[in-house]
């Protein structure tokens, strides 16, 4: 059994000020406040000081890091990719696929799925982040709405050809982008939600109408709200109207400042609420690494002054969740314990993982060890500690 100690944690719906947090076998057996519970005898002790202990970031949308895509990326790749996500205080992530031809699509699949049964069957992480399941961007998108994905690859959603993906990918597509407009879709909604793949709605050009019935068929989140979607009006509220207003649905955005200004980022947060809001990195390849071109699917994007790409289109993004976290307490003016919820517990409900994003008894024992300014200090995956961290 290890016991950590810091200043104080955070649920994240709850503050405990001088904690105490006992694991044993990877998992969470006691978190509570060392003022009414004493240091069991026989522990090893790891105290953090003036630290804050929060659960480790859960990141449901990444395409890949430090020179790597993840379409196309061998086990050394995936390696390098964990190893930039723990850095960054991310514990869980969702390897995310882009639109490209269908064999390489069923191949990366293949290979996350390989990915994912690996690190389930592995002891012992290390400094790694872990990938819990896959995100199915496309092909199922939108041409108008497409953003970057090559209009060549996509397709309208058919049950046959979701059942493909699902078996390339043996059963671990968690979650879903699709445009709900499309011919098949509220088809494909609604048999993708009765094999638990949460199914968001994106890349879309939805009026309202469309929105609202994708939900009724099953749809229960938004892909990065307000990019490659049909614009909000007063008069047309469209997709972006019912992302806004509907409980049903939770949702996600890049705060990173450059796909959304911080108005539009504290805007979004007034409508979702603590509840409904969920941030993403879209991050591809060129995260972690100097400006220049990098792979994203099949094609290259130019990274320049923090903006990925392509033919003067956004093509993800460089950022980071501990920045997207700081971004949100500076876009929205919310405080560490409030942002740290859309990075955290918010992402993991979506996915259906309800033992990671929260430090209680019996969760996954992720975490993350932060400032009160927000900045990883440390990470922990599995309870695992390195020795200078244990020297920390």
């Amino acid at each position: 059994m290890i016991a950590f100690t810091a200043n104080c944690l955070y649920t994240p719906l709850e503050r405990v000020e001088q904690p105490l947090l006992l694991v044993e076998d990877h998992v969470i057996v006691e978190a509570g406040s060392r003022a009414s519970r004493q240091i069991p005898h026989g522990v090893r002790l790891v105290d953090f000081g003036d630290a804050i202990l929060a659960p480790g970031f859960v990141d449901i949308h990444i395409h890949g890091g430090a020179g790597h895509d993840l379409m196309v990326a061998d086990s050394s790749g995936l390696s390098a990719v964990e190893q930039l996500l723990f850095q960054h205080g991310v514990t869980s992530y969702f390897p995310t696929t882009v639109t490209a031809p269908l064999e390489q699509t069923w191949s990366a699949l293949d290979r996350l799925a390989n990915a994912i049964e690996s690190a389930s069957r592995d002891g012992s992480r290390g400094d790694r982040a872990q990938p819990l399941g896959i995100h199915l961007e496309g092909p199922f998108l939108s041409h108008i709405r497409r953003g970057v994905h090559p209009p060549e690859n996509l397709l309208l959603p058919t049950l046959p050809a979701f059942d493909r993906f699902w078996q390339a990918a043996r059963g671990h597509i968690r979650i879903m982008t699709i445009a709900p407009e499309l011919e098949g879709a509220h088809e494909v909604i609604a048999e993708a939600a009765l094999r638990g793949v949460c199914v968001s709605l994106g890349h879309s050009d939805a009026d309202l109408n469309s929105a609202r019935a994708a939900v009724a068929a099953g749809a229960r989140h938004a892909t990065h709200t307000f990019n490659a979607m049909r614009p909000l009006d007063h008069r047309d509220p469209g997709i972006i109207g019912e992302v806004l207003t509907d409980s049903r649905l939770s949702a996600d955005i890049i705060a990173d400042g450059i796909h959304l200004d911080p108005t539009i980022v504290e805007l979004f947060l007034k409508a979702k609420g603590a509840d409904g809001a969920v941030l993403i990195t879209d991050a591809i390849s060129a995260t972690g690494m100097p400006e220049g071109r990098y792979r994203l699917g099949t094609f290259e994007v130019e990274v320049k002054n923090g903006r990925c790409l392509l033919g003067g289109k956004l093509a993800g993004s460089v950022l980071t969740m501990d920045r997207a976290v700081r971004n949100v307490m500076q876009f929205a003016h919310w405080d560490l314990q409030q942002a740290l919820r859309l990075a955290t517990l918010n992402p993991a409900r979506v996915v259906g993982f309800p033992n990671r994003g929260r430090l209680e008894a019996g969760a996954e024992a992720d975490f993350v060890v932060l400032s009160p300014d927000g900045d990883v200090r440390s990470t922990i995956v599995r309870g695992e500690v390195s020795e200078a961290v244990s020297r920390s």
